[in-house]
């Protein structure tokens, strides 16, 4: 991985977070993945906020953590006692908090705050291998209960202007997430369905596209190659039109090795 930092602004990242906290339980089926985190910031500027949309939240409105504080939830159930007392001390961000509630108004995207809201596994597992120090504020914010890919493309395009400041914002989801096929033995088989609708997200995220033409690749997943057998339900693939939308323009793969034994992707996209 490239040891230098793309941007001096803001940034955006699509990536897996893994299965549930497997990643901090050093789980052989995760290497690739557990390696990728921990390397992922030598190639960011370290950001001063990091804003995750994370697959394991979804509201009938869209919704801003605003706590100062927030508590994490252990999302997740059949694990290994240690799996139920990791901490990630990170603090909240309530004006950023705000200033994503105004964007989201002015584009008449209906929103609302919540100051009780915990993190999730696809917020703090991830950021404790990328850092660790949990020294920069996070909040999260949810999915639309939609799931709708135009939804999602247009909060993205909202929250653009905050590319002008260095907030990292995070698709936490899973580019793979049939949960009857992933292999939890870590057994990385050639899965030729999930290769072309993985070349498909390659296309969709790095190609030289206008910004209407990727829209409307975004807007038509479920045409893409085996799209619902790598998605039945798709809420983590929708993370990545956030990211889509706030960009603007064509990104960068990161990411492509295997996960559970399925081969996932990632993608960055940089404000310059």
């Amino acid at each position: 991985m490239e040891q230098q930092a793309y941007s001096n602004q803001g940034q955006a990242i699509y990536f897996s977070h893994g299965g549930g906290p497997l990643p901090l339980l050093e789980d052989p089926s995760h290497k690739g993945m557990i390696d990728f985190m921990r390397e992922l910031p030598l190639m960011l500027k370290k950001p001063e906020a990091i804003v995750v949309f994370s697959a394991h939240w979804e509201e009938t409105v869209v919704t801003i953590q605003s706590n100062q504080e927030p508590r994490l939830m252990y999302d997740y159930y059949g694990f290994p006692k240690e799996a139920y007392s990791i901490e990630y001390g990170c603090k909240g961000h309530h004006v950023l908090a705000k200033k994503i509630e105004t964007l989201l108004n002015q584009a008449q995207i209906e929103c609302r705050l919540d100051d009780e809201r915990p993190y999730d596994h696809g917020s703090y597992i991830p950021l404790k291998l990328m850092y660790p120090e949990a020294d920069i504020p996070v909040i999260q914010v949810s999915l639309h209960a939609n799931l709708d890919a135009d939804t999602h493309l247009l909060v993205g395009k909202s929250l653009s202007q905050l590319l002008q400041e260095n907030i990292l914002f995070i698709g936490s989801g899973f580019s793979f997430h049939n949960m009857r096929a992933f292999d939890f033995s870590g057994q990385d088989k050639v899965d030729s369905e999930n290769n072309e609708f993985q070349d498909w997200l390659i296309d969709l995220c790095c190609d030289e596209l206008d910004e209407t033409s990727r829209w409307e690749m975004a807007k038509r997943w479920e045409k893409a190659p085996h799209a619902r057998y790598c998605h039945p339900r798709q809420e983590h693939l929708v993370p990545i039109f956030v990211c889509i939308g706030l960009s603007g323009k064509k990104g960068k793969k990161v990411f492509d090795d295997y996960i559970l034994g399925k081969r996932a992707t990632a993608f960055y996209w940089d404000s310059e």
